[in-house]
């Protein structure tokens, strides 16, 4: 099953109309009707609401709401609600509180409030989710299931340390197995019951947080259970959706590259990926389209929903700056570059109370019709209706694919050494930052993925090899593409255990390199690196080479003069070893001359505040997405003669293009 088939991109967002009497309902229908609003999330905390006691059901409000979306003409988004306790349930069932990293037992209050492995949590939600099932599965309005909302945290009760045996009993199969993976006789650590394991928290194996563990292997385990444990808490409503209603599709909304949960884990049991984009508004562009490609590789690049942004200002930091003139357009039509099939919103009109009353909305307080952000949302729904369908169910045609890996991530992030200052993401970010800068499309995958369509594929921080991925990463060499790994790469197995080789492991015979030592250094150091004119920081690799030649080299210490970049012939192709954190320009001229190679450069890579982006529509039109990230106009030559569909003008292959300043251009 795939994402909901509509006319045009869904637009809209979340609506609580049940903080809000009727009266004000009449003016939410009438403002979204200017906006070009048509689709409405709607339920994802009403659990109290809904229920207000343990036997107790009321959907008149529910109903109400649905009954006028539907009169209304929209669509709606049905939330199950599950992801905030009702008072009741907490008091009656003080179990379903979850226990925190330092043991204590929480009270009831806030929100991603339940322990995952309580029964009587799943069987109150599941009952939930029946009863919303059993009554809209067949209403008009209903166009996708949203199951709980924005899955995070963890929790260390005893049902989940119970829970977190069984699990483990399940992956390892012996007490032996389990020993060895852990590699417990360091410290004294060897289990002889089951029992007397216990979850990695700040009462056990963890000091100064969470990313300070005695035993990699436990708290990598944690990690993976946790996931574990909330999916199985969304597979638990999804089953009984799917009893009353085996045709909607179902979702969860995602938070893009999110650390706490293995998202590739959760892929295969989605209809459709979706996801809320809140970056750093101060963040460069390409980390929200890190996130948007991260999305769509999930479905194997099927394309995904924005399931929430903020039409102006975030409220949960401690500082929200505003989204400027044009920066909502911006945003949005870059979302739909990357394989958005729909642009919704939180919030469509701002709660007057609590901890998110000041997050941006499309209708604020006062219901006005005349705000600069009313005014935009209300412009870009115009024009997506100008755009209508073209955009749907297009695909993006990419040579270039990205690994990302949640173990990888983990097992890094909470190992001892080299240094606690390399940051996954940072590293993963740079190699897309570079690669998306040159004009190429991006896949981002799982170490899983189908590596064939590729001619380059990029695996920078690759710390954990798993399963056939060398071979495969050969395979890509051997037919003439380029693979490309760095430092911290090829290090441990599955189970965080260092390999019994040399380092880059089962990557040394792609790279042609052995490294012997590393070093590491505060971040106010930076090695020379002159053949790149550029700086590194944090590791640096000694590289012996076997086979691999330099391309460039460090420039101090006693290891100048030894490679921090090399190449390495591999049957027709090559495979590249980067063995520093180089600085950004240094990044960008390799993954350059790669992309060079292939012929993967675009055709406006020269402009480095223009974005592009393609995507290939099912009857196979072709679409380049242009996007000025400048607060300049960009000046342009087409490549191609082809016409914008969001002003409707042609223009020929090397007459003047010029996008206005955080300007959009969609090519066909």
């Amino acid at each position: 099953m795939t994402a909901p088939r509509t006319p045009r991109i869904p637009y809209g967002g979340d609506y609580n109309p049940e903080q809000w009497p009727e009266d004000v309902w009449d003016d939410d229908h009438r403002l979204f009707t200017r906006a070009g609003v048509d689709t409405l999330t709607v339920g994802v905390f009403t659990w109290s609401l809904t229920q207000p006691a343990p036997d107790t059901y009321d959907f008149t409000v529910l109903d109400r709401v649905l009954d006028r979306a539907a009169a209304e003409g929209r669509r709606v988004c049905l939330a199950t609600g599950t992801a905030a306790l009702p008072p009741w349930l907490a008091e009656r069932h003080p179990e379903v509180n979850r226990t925190d990293f330092e043991g204590r037992r929480h009270r009831y209050g806030q929100r991603h409030n339940f322990c995952p492995s309580s029964p009587a949590y799943r069987r109150y939600a599941r009952g939930m989710a029946r009863r919303l099932a059993e009554r809209y599965a067949h209403h008009p309005a209903l166009l996708a299931w949203h199951i709980n909302n924005e899955y995070g945290g963890a929790c260390y009760c005893d049902l989940c340390a119970e829970a977190f045996r069984e699990w483990l009993r399940d992956r390892h199969g012996t007490l032996d197995a389990l020993n060895d993976a852990w590699w417990t006789t360091f410290w004294s650590h060897r289990y002889t019951d089951w029992d007397q394991i216990e979850p990695p928290s700040a009462l056990t194996e963890h000091w100064s947080g969470p990313d300070h563990t005695a035993f990699q292997g436990i708290t990598l385990d944690w990690f993976r259970f946790t996931t574990d444990a909330l999916l199985g808490c969304f597979l638990a409503e999804k089953e009984v959706i799917r009893a009353h209603d085996p045709d909607t599709p179902v979702t969860t909304n995602f938070m893009g590259t999110f650390r706490p949960l293995d998202y590739h884990r959760w892929a295969p049991h989605l209809d459709f990926a979706s996801w809320d984009s809140y970056p750093p508004l101060d963040a460069p562009p390409t980390r929200p389209a890190l996130a948007h490609d991260l999305m769509r590789g999930l479905k194997d690049g099927a394309p995904f929903w924005l399931m929430e942004q903020t039409p102006s200002t975030t409220a949960c930091r401690d500082v929200n700056p505003l989204r400027r003139p044009g920066e909502l357009r911006l945003a949005t039509f870059q979302a739909i570059a990357h394989g958005a099939d729909a642009a919704l919103y939180f919030q469509m009109r701002a709660s007057r109370g609590a901890c998110e009353k000041y997050h941006g909305a499309v209708i604020g307080h006062a219901g006005r019709d005349d705000t600069r952000v009313f005014c935009e949302v209300a412009d870009l729904g115009a024009e997506l209706e100008r755009l209508g369908a073209v955009t749907l169910g297009a695909r993006t045609p990419a040579r270039t694919a990205l690994v990302f890996d949640w173990d990888s991530w983990w097992a890094l992030e909470i190992s001892d050494g080299p240094s606690r200052l390399v940051k996954y993401p940072d590293v993963v970010h740079a190699y897309y930052r570079a690669a998306r800068a040159a004009g190429a499309d991006v896949d981002v995958v799982p170490q899983t993925a189908d590596l064939t369509p590729h001619d380059v594929v990029l695996a920078p921080a690759l710390y954990m090899v798993k399963g056939d991925l060398a071979t495969r990463l050969e395979a890509v060499a051997r037919r003439g593409g380029t693979v490309l790994t760095t430092f911290l790469s090829g290090r441990v197995d599955e189970h965080d255990r260092a390999l019994r080789t040399d380092v880059p492991g089962p990557l040394a015979p792609l790279m042609g390199v052995r490294v012997d030592e590393w070093d590491a250094r505060p971040p106010e150091f930076a090695q020379t690196v002159p053949e790149l004119g550029a700086q590194a920081r944090l590791v640096f690799d000694i590289v012996l080479p076997r086979g691999a030649e330099p391309v460039a080299t460090y420039g101090t210490d006693f290891y100048a003069g030894t490679p921090a970049v090399t190449r390495n012939r591999y049957g027709a192709g090559e495979g590249w070893y980067v063995a520093t954190a180089l600085d950004q320009p240094g990044v960008d001229q390799v993954v350059r001359r790669i992309l060079a190679h292939h012929d993967l450069l675009g055709p406006y890579a020269d402009h480095p505040s223009v974005e592009t982006a393609t995507r290939v529509a099912p009857d196979g039109t072709r679409l380049l997405f242009l996007l000025n990230h400048a607060p300049e106009p960009a000046h342009l030559t087409a490549h191609a003669t082809a016409t914008d569909l969001l002003t409707g003008k042609r223009v020929d292959q090397g007459e003047p293009l010029v996008l206005d300043p955080l300007g959009v251009a969609v090519l066909q």
